[in-house]
């Protein structure tokens, strides 16, 4: 486990999240042996995304009846991602995601949990690395998976899955496997099981030597993220909105007035957003024209107004999330959600008229 970042606690609370999957499994039996030995309190959390029916629910009684073997508290709680995907027009995993975290965070506040402890482990760390590389992802994303963030704690992170599964082994521990680990359709399952295979021929210590090169990326990220704070504390509340002189961000250089950007938007909400609309923002502050705006998701707004950048809520979108469909390049594709239909059809280039020399 790592100790670093006042994971545990002594005297503390810890919340684990629990799947019922090898990692979880493992870092459960690793911190409920720490808890007796350090004195921190510990309880489980499961929650049941409700994706894969009669599966979900073997889990979540895996999970419980585990729990009670070990005598750990344990807290369950359930929610329709599938439907909530629909109803906010976002991805499966995105939906999930969020629930899974809102819960453990409510969770953590109802029982007086300091730290909540997920089981990422190492090869995660490694797979996000690599998935964020080939989207084309900036420093931010190559910095894998933090260690810390608030009070998430990953105590696996630097442990990899071939370590965990020998540990399951040694302890003859149970757990259950998740059938959708294995489906190709899933951008991560095809990394780590097609590509990565063929990276460890390459170089066998693959987690170690990327796990270093994530370390030096983070710390190259937190010196500018730290430079980009320094500069953005200029901005200035005004009401609801949040301004800054426009030459502060247009002169920037470009790693510093991108994050200068994301600094201020944080402070707007804990909400995520893309490197192009990062980029459109700063795009906004450099413009020669003297007005103009993007809208941003969550709400948000960026407005020009001469000499200042503001960020504010909207009332509402002016358009309502949609969920990503095929577009049909022949005839018409709908769009529910925005009660739009796109339609396309096929046109011939017009010839180019030869000049007149006159």
């Amino acid at each position: 486990l790592t100790t670093e970042y006042a994971m545990l606690p002594a005297g503390g609370h810890v919340l684990c999240a629990v799947s019922g999957g090898a990692d979880s499994v493992c870092l459960l039996h690793l911190l409920k042996g720490r808890a007796e030995a350090e004195g921190f309190a510990l309880t489980a959390a499961h929650f049941d995304h409700g994706l894969r029916g009669e599966d979900s629910r073997r889990d979540a009684a895996f999970v419980e009846q585990l729990c009670r073997d070990w005598g750990v508290p344990c807290v369950t709680g359930s929610g329709d991602v599938a439907a909530e995907a629909r109803r906010r027009g976002a991805g499966i995993e995105e939906t999930a995601r969020d629930l899974r975290y809102t819960f453990l965070e409510q969770t953590a506040d109802r029982v007086g949990a300091g730290v909540i402890a997920t089981a990422h482990n190492a090869d995660d760390n490694v797979e996000t690395l690599l998935l964020h590389l080939v989207r084309g992802s900036g420093l931010q994303g190559l910095t894998g998976i933090p260690p810390r963030r608030g009070r998430l704690v990953r105590p696996l992170l630097t442990t990899p899955r071939a370590e965990i599964e020998a540990y399951l082994e040694a302890h003859g521990l149970p757990h259950v496997e998740d059938a959708s680990n294995a489906d190709p359709a899933f951008a991560r399952n095809k990394l780590r099981h097609q590509v990565l295979p063929l990276l460890r021929d390459l170089n066998p210590r693959l987690e170690e030597s990327l796990g270093e090169a994530i370390g030096r990326l983070r710390a190259d990220n937190d010196y500018l993220n730290a430079q980009a704070a320094n500069a953005a504390r200029e901005a200035a509340w005004a009401d609801d909105d949040l301004v800054i002189r426009t030459e502060l961000v247009a002169r920037a250089p470009d790693p510093i007035a991108v994050r200068m950007i994301r600094w201020m938007l944080l402070e707007m909400g804990e909400h995520q957003f893309g490197s192009a609309h990062l980029q459109a923002v700063v795009d906004l502050a450099r413009s020669p024209a003297p007005s103009g705006r993007v809208d941003l998701p969550h709400g948000l707004t960026a407005y020009r107004v001469y000499g200042d950048l503001l960020l504010t809520v909207r009332g509402e979108d002016p358009l309502p999330p949609f969920a990503p469909v095929p577009l049909a390049l022949e005839g018409e594709t709908p769009l529910p959600e925005a009660g739009w239909t796109f339609t396309c059809r096929r046109a011939a280039a017009p010839e180019v008229l030869p000049r007149d020399p006159g």
